[in-house]
């Protein structure tokens, strides 16, 4: 199995010249891109391919997907990137009912549609506020797969945890519909609050043993992603947490 690593996770941990060394002789083959490294593609890629890296998975923002998606489609033709993933909507933007929900995932049906036209795929990826109920008791994250049956789903499986919600009970009813996962561990309480509560996959609160089995036989995920929203050090989270995950 191919273990990818969230580009997101170095952030913080410049040069990306050294981030794709240290993340390429921690055993990945694959990474997974996001909004902050696509300005020059074309220099991305060649980094990319000197470290023997591939980029099968990319965030991109809606507001490029909606109103640039030529230029999201030419970033990811440069990069070999197949599929678009839509990460985040700003708590601003968030609708606050199932009919404003209804209407953003027909949003996201539109973009489906644009990548489809395009040969590429397209997936919706969670946070926690997703399995918040509304006040009229609609939870989010249902209505945007019920409403676009058509998209992907990039499972963040810590996430769910920190929504309230059992994601094994998830993975059960929308397997189909899962075409990657997020794979990052939560810290026991009062532990790694320096590091927003995440801890290095393996070595937290996560039943991944567990997960990763229900994903495996499932669904047909076949891109798993190591994130860590915050390490202290990203050379230790890399290395950590792949050692862990070739034990899954």
């Amino acid at each position: 199995m191919n273990w990818s690593f969230q580009l997101y996770s170095a952030r913080k941990f410049q040069p990306w010249e050294n981030v794709f060394k240290t993340v390429a002789a921690a055993g990945y083959t694959q990474v997974e891109g996001f909004g902050g490294i696509y300005e020059d593609p074309s220099a991305l890629r060649a980094q990319l391919d000197a470290n023997g890296l591939s980029m099968p998975t990319g965030h991109f923002s809606l507001d490029m997907l909606e109103n640039d998606f030529a230029t999201a489609r030419r970033i990811a033709e440069t990069l070999g990137i197949g599929t678009l993933i839509c990460p985040h909507i700003a708590a601003e933007f968030r609708p606050t009912d199932e009919a404003g929900w209804r209407s953003f995932a027909a949003r996201l049906a539109a973009v489906h549609e644009n990548c489809r036209k395009a040969g590429l795929r397209f997936a919706w990826h969670n946070h926690d506020f997703e399995f918040v109920p509304c006040k009229d008791g609609s939870v989010p994250q249902r209505v945007i797969l019920d409403a676009a049956p058509e998209i992907g789903w990039e499972i963040d499986v810590a996430w769910v945890v920190r929504g309230g919600a059992d994601p094994l009970a998830w993975i059960g009813d929308y397997a189909s519909r899962i075409v990657a996962a997020h794979v990052k561990d939560i810290a026991p309480t009062g532990v790694a609050e320096d590091e927003d509560g995440w801890a290095d996959v393996g070595h937290g609160t996560m039943d991944w043993p567990g997960i990763m089995k229900a994903l495996r036989e499932k669904t047909p995920a076949r891109v798993f992603v190591m994130e860590h929203d915050n390490p202290n050090d990203v050379g230790r989270f890399a290395r950590r947490s792949i050692e862990a995950a070739r034990n899954l």
